[in-house]
């Protein structure tokens, strides 16, 4: 049984999902539409229909679909930032703490059953998260979605690794663009090699797991950046 209890803040919801069987029906199972479907196929009246329940009960937990892609893609980041915090704290050399964040964002690195998700695929999460996370700030709405702080859980995830890039390079200007790059591309790649390969040297069909290959380029690009 997993360990971890991850607590979002109310702005990312109207009712707590976590507080009822319902709740957690909703995000289980909607998360597995939306990967299935997809953000623009996925709607409130299909999940009803799914777990025999009524839109309005959907509607009482979130706001609309984009509300609740956001507190999945937070919730997958809220987790992150605890599974590396968990995986690096006894690692003291920089460089290796920093290759063993890279492994963890690419997924090419095998965690501990503790470290599941009670309740939720992290397979699937991360598959939601691959294909349809950048639907949450690319839209007209970003600046008033930041004002409200729901990215909140994104930007602490990338505080802190950041601040592993500035403890291994100090003078380095750019810590924060570069963790933000290559934590969409971490994404991008992996949704690129699957959709779109010729943007992309990674291959589904290589004898090497997609993971393991986005983790190599990532480690190769901030390698050549940082020792310059």
């Amino acid at each position: 049984m997993s360990s971890i209890t991850i607590v979002l803040a109310d702005q990312y919801f109207k009712k707590d999902p976590q507080s009822s069987d319902l709740g957690r029906k909703i995000v289980n199972d909607g998360l597995t539409m939306l990967d299935e479907l997809g953000f623009e196929e996925f709607t409130f009246k299909k999940l009803a229909e799914s777990i025999d329940s009524t839109e309005a009960s959907i509607y009482r937990y979130f706001k609309n679909k984009h509300k609740f892609l956001v507190y999945l893609s937070t919730y997958y980041w809220s987790w992150l930032e605890y599974v590396i915090e968990f995986e690096t704290h006894h690692i003291e050399a920089t460089s290796e703490k920093l290759d063993r964040v890279i492994d963890i964002i690419c997924h090419s690195y095998e965690l501990p059953k503790v470290l599941d998700l009670p309740g939720l695929s992290i397979s699937k999460l991360r598959r939601v998260i691959d294909n349809e996370s950048e639907k949450t700030y690319l839209n007209r709405q970003v600046d008033e979605i930041n004002r409200k702080g729901l990215f909140m859980g994104y930007k602490e995830l990338c505080g802190k690794i950041s601040s592993i890039i500035q403890e291994l390079k100090p003078d380095y200007q750019y810590p924060k663009a570069l963790v933000s790059t290559i934590m969409e591309a971490s994404h991008q790649q992996t949704f690129f090699a699957h959709h779109l390969p010729s943007l992309t040297e990674l291959a589904v069909n290589s004898n090497r797991v997609l993971e393991e290959q986005s983790a190599e380029f990532i480690k190769h690009t901030v390698k050549s950046i940082l020792e310059k």
